[in-house]
């Protein structure tokens, strides 16, 4: 959701100004829409953020641009969206948890489904896949862990609020410099080097691209039209744009969507202290379910595979 590009920015002198009413209708729809809370100090971030597509429209006022928003305008709602969405992500982010995956939660997960004889099958969403560099970096760990010839079947969902990013994670293509976050090890075996015309980008290869599938979830609304439950949800660096109230309807609807034995991965400088007590920690800002599930969660197991939405 909170996603590598941040859209470009007018230059400060063809801006037009905003006005405490204006910057307020704003701030106000987009925590409505999105969940983002923007204090008084991210005034010059709408502006500057916003003001490229007032341009575009040919509006000369904030106050033109928020009545097209209020007059029920979906499409724009999400351009608006799109250009207040921070993008900021990397391959292999935070690696004391991706340590943690490999080490302890993949090892325990392929032991579990050997001892009960369940189906072997591993389900992760990457909840705010940004530019993709996430849900990437969990395919070539799961692949490692669990290749073809192993007999596990692997799926990923990618899913974030920037329409702009989703596009660029399922297009597969980095600039060259971003080999430098990729391990040697799965960089070799899982991303091809352009060459020619492709001079300098990297692109996913077809083993990892089979396991992903994108959507577009808008974690501040009720309910999340995804296939749960999953046994891995990554949803890093994303609370910390919330509102204490959001986080915590955020948190919750997550762990409804969480397999009775899966893992909650947050950002680093995120918690569920005072959030929820329904997640009980146990790694590096890593969560699992506390106590019963809930009724929400066993609910949408006996609707089927949306988690009790539909889609």
């Amino acid at each position: 959701m909170i996603s590598a590009a941040t859209p470009a920015l007018v230059p400060a002198s063809s801006l037009p100004q905003i006005s405490a009413k204006e910057f307020a209708l704003l701030r106000d729809l987009i925590h409505r829409e999105s969940g983002i809370f923007l204090s008084e100090a991210k005034k010059a971030l709408v502006v500057g953020r916003l003001g490229r597509r007032l341009r575009e429209l040919g509006l000369s006022a904030f106050g033109a641009y928020y009545r097209i928003l209020a007059e029920g305008d979906e499409e724009e709602r999400v351009r608006m969206l799109d250009c207040i969405c921070t993008n900021e992500t990397h391959f292999f982010r935070e690696p004391r948890q991706f340590e943690f995956l490999e080490r302890q939660v993949l090892p325990e997960l392929a032991a579990r489904a050997a001892a009960a004889g369940t189906s072997r099958r591993i389900r992760a969403w990457s909840a705010a896949c940004s530019t993709g560099e996430e849900p990437y970096s969990l395919a070539m760990t799961l692949l490692a862990h669990f290749p073809p010839s192993s007999g596990w079947t692997l799926e990923i969902l990618a899913s974030d609020l920037s329409t702009r990013a989703l596009d660029q994670a399922r297009a597969g293509l980095w600039c060259i410099d971003k080999a430098k976050e990729i391990p040697e090890r799965y960089l070799k075996v899982f991303m091809l080097r352009g060459r020619g015309p492709q001079e300098g980008v990297m692109k996913a290869g077809p083993e990892i691209r089979s396991l992903l599938r994108f959507q577009r979830v808008n974690l501040n609304h009720d309910c999340y039209p995804v296939p749960g439950p999953f046994d891995l949800i990554f949803c890093r660096n994303v609370l910390i744009y919330f509102d204490v109230a959001s986080k915590a309807r955020v948190v919750n609807r997550l762990l409804d969507q969480l397999a009775p034995s899966g893992y909650l991965f947050v950002g680093h400088a995120e918690s569920l202290t005072g959030l929820s007590d329904r997640g009980r920690s146990v790694g590096p800002t890593v969560y699992v379910r506390a106590g019963k599930p809930s009724r929400a969660h066993l609910e949408g197991l006996r609707g089927g595979s949306t988690g009790g939405c539909a889609p």
